[in-house]
């Protein structure tokens, strides 16, 4: 497949998810909360084997990894490159096999340093406590994405997503997919996925956001945007207009924003135009974990531009991806597949 090339391409930060039932115990020898997330400290390093002896879920985490796999989940095989840095260890190796799994084909950049970035998940009832060391995420480099055999499938793929926790690891890597997408006119898109991003990564985020065909983010995010550029809203359908209107590199197409709002409609902005959608719509008692929601969506989403969809469907496959994955166990999607069917 590689000769042909992969339509779409996210770059980010991967991370193993290790996810397993704890309990008061648990939580208390690793000094956890019940319903937290932290980076980890020293005194968290054996958590992580500590989950495996559990019987734990391994499922290939970081934001676009997520996507990325909800991306292949509704597209044809050999849809979804991914790319970013793991550890030279058994969980870069686990991460590339689940991915695999998934019909995901990976690109890893392999750190010799650096351990691969886990997330160790301590579920007790309907709390989750997340634990998290970055460790070799942090660690890529340019250098990978423009080595001959690598770019030439960037070169192949029509379609980038980039998620903005890579905001934090190699900007330049993120810049030369922009640039390449711009030139070409090919669609960049950029995931906000946290409000510390343009909280305290203004700077970077400005850098990247006037190559953006698609922003999207959910309404957290949105409105951390507009307090950090003092634009004096926190009126979600002003600020994706404002996003959207924002000066854009590629003028062939206007930009489009979309902004997620948990149960509420999600917000489309493109060109001076707004609509909103209403979610579909799920009984409290089928609601498992909605970690990763926001992940499914864009990853529903992407899948809907990769196969060429009118912007109503997109928004619909990302839905109905989100509304299938909280139903399951961490980001994850229901095995044997489903269909997609428009609501």
């Amino acid at each position: 497949m590689a000769a042909q090339g992969y339509p779409l391409l996210c770059l980010e930060n991967p991370l193993l998810d290790i996810q397993a039932r704890g309990d008061a115990a648990l939580l208390e020898k690793y000094e956890l909360k019940a319903n937290d997330a932290i980076l980890a400290e020293e005194k968290h390093m054996g958590l992580y084997e500590e989950l495996m002896s559990r019987d734990a879920k391994l499922i290939p985490g970081g934001a676009a990894q997520n996507t990325a796999r909800g991306a292949q989940y509704l597209l044809p095989d050999n849809s979804v490159l991914y790319i970013g840095c793991v550890g030279k260890d058994k969980y870069g190796e686990i991460l590339k096999k689940t991915c695999e799994e998934a019909g995901v084909h990976t690109e890893y950049r392999v750190d010799d340093v650096q351990p691969t970035g886990k997330c160790g998940v301590i579920i007790t009832g309907h709390d989750r406590s997340m634990c998290t060391h970055l460790a070799a995420a942090n660690e890529y480099k340019l250098e990978h994405l423009k080595q001959p055999h690598i770019w030439s499938l960037v070169e192949k793929a029509q379609f980038y997503y980039v998620g903005g926790f890579h905001l934090t690891v190699c900007v330049p890597a993120i810049l030369a997919l922009a640039e390449e997408a711009a030139t070409k006119n090919k669609v960049f898109m950029l995931n906000l996925s946290a409000p510390f991003i343009p909280q305290f990564f203004k700077d970077q985020l400005d850098t990247v956001l006037p190559y953006t065909d698609y922003t999207c983010c959910n309404e957290t995010e949105a409105r951390a945007y507009s307090a950090s550029h003092e634009w004096g809203t926190e009126d979600v359908v002003e600020i994706a207009k404002k996003l959207a209107a924002l000066p854009k590199k590629n003028t062939q197409r206007p930009r489009t924003v979309i902004i997620t709002q948990g149960l509420e409609p999600t917000v489309v902005a493109f060109g001076a135009e707004v609509k909103q959608f209403p979610v579909h719509k799920l009984p409290k008692e089928a609601i498992n974990d909605t970690n990763g929601a926001g992940d499914a969506f864009a990853g529903g989403f992407c899948a809907g531009l990769v196969q060429g969809k009118p912007l109503e469907d997109c928004v619909d496959m990302g839905q109905w991806l989100a509304s299938k994955s909280i139903q399951e166990l961490g980001p994850s999607y229901p095995y044997p597949k489903q269909a997609y069917t428009r609501s």
